[in-house]
């Protein structure tokens, strides 16, 4: 029998691109190149920017104007007992299409650097299994950032006694967007820079100076294009996580950013700099000491799982009392993820606090 077509829909996104733990020579320095959390970053604060550019045929197909959620909480039952192997950063989007029809957005990301045999079975994978839990047509695309122009996974099959089952998808491949960055630059799409950002962290990954020249020629576009300050203070910390310079090519950026936000009259380049601050990156460049580089940067991790885990507690059960929140605020990284971790899927709050807290030293 012929399944009916409600006009409901999920779609599910899955972005290859190399992975934070991966292998890279990254410029004499033992910190690699960061994609996972630029991208994540991008695509929350831009997700109909992020259509519009990689998907256009889908991005007209949705009403904008009513809005769009993202719905981490739901998706956590689907990738539980869906997961394959590596485990994945996942985002559910809520949205409404011109239709007048409520529609369910799967998003799926990976950043992951080499081709993958199994991508093509993992995008059927998870379209099957959400259409199971849901019980509506799912739609899968897919962002790729390898290196290989030659690699472009669009469709899976399965076929046994005349029984066929697959999937085809649409992609969108950044290396194809080689050769255009004259284009690129000359778009109000932030995705745009974005892209053009990732073109030149791979183009520059054993060339200290030619990432910091590529970053800086960024910078003075991304502050010339006449976005608004959020715009601008967001797409700034993207590039810089994206980006990564040893630490003198740091020290000089920043001189060059503040000089600049001087001359433009730009004080809301000071947002920024505590974006800095809080991740550990000014301590490490004013004192010129690793240790207290590292110190910083885990400090700042653990007040932004604090938070992450505070905004989650708060979603789903409401105010937290200040002696709740100051016990999230003073426990250790590792108790927080384990808070974090039952959170998602506990009854009550008090499901979520089991033992003692481990306060950090």
């Amino acid at each position: 029998m012929q399944q009916q077509d409600t006009g409901e829909v999920a779609i599910v996104f899955e972005f290859s691109g190399p992975s934070s733990c991966a292998t890279m020579p990254a410029m004499n320095s033992p910190a690699p190149d960061q994609y996972d959390t630029p991208w994540k970053e991008a695509v929350e604060h831009y997700f109909a920017e992020f259509m519009a550019f990689y998907f256009p045929a889908a991005h007209q197909q949705i009403d904008w104007s009513r809005g769009y959620t993202f719905l981490d909480q739901e998706l956590q039952a689907v990738t539980r007992d869906a997961e394959m192997g590596k485990r994945f950063v996942d985002k559910l989007v809520q949205v409404h299409r011109l239709s007048g029809q409520e529609d369910w957005i799967y998003i799926h990301l990976e950043i992951q650097g080499s081709e993958q045999g199994e991508f093509a079975k993992r995008m059927f994978v998870y379209n099957y299994r959400i259409f199971d839990k849901y019980d509506r047509p799912v739609a899968s695309m897919a962002v790729l950032a390898d290196d290989n122009p030659q690699w472009k996974p669009q469709e899976f099959f399965s076929e046994v006694l005349a029984c066929r089952v697959g999937i085809e998808f649409p992609i969108a491949k950044l290396s194809d967007f080689a050769g255009q960055e004259q284009a690129l630059a000359d778009q109000s799409n932030p995705f745009a820079l974005v892209t053009l950002a990732h073109l030149q962290t791979r183009a520059t990954r054993q060339d200290p100076q030619a990432r910091f020249d590529a970053k800086w020629r960024l910078i003075k576009l991304l502050l010339g294009v006449g976005w608004q300050r959020p715009t601008i203070v967001n797409l700034l910390r993207v590039i810089d996580w994206m980006m990564y310079l040893p630490e003198h090519y740091k020290q000089q950026l920043w001189q060059n950013l503040k000089q600049l936000a001087t001359e433009k009259n730009m004080p809301y380049i000071s947002s920024f700099e505590q974006i800095c601050i809080d991740q550990g990156m000014q301590a490490g460049m004013q004192q010129g000491m690793q240790q207290g580089m590292q110190q910083g940067m885990q400090q700042g991790m653990q007040a932004g799982e604090a938070t992450a885990l505070q905004k989650l507690l708060t979603k789903r059960f409401g105010a937290l009392l200040p002696s709740l929140s100051e016990s999230i605020k003073e426990a250790s990284l590792e108790q927080i993820d384990a808070w974090f971790d039952r959170a998602i899927t506990a009854a009550t709050l008090a499901d979520v606090f089991v033992g003692p807290p481990h306060t950090s030293h």
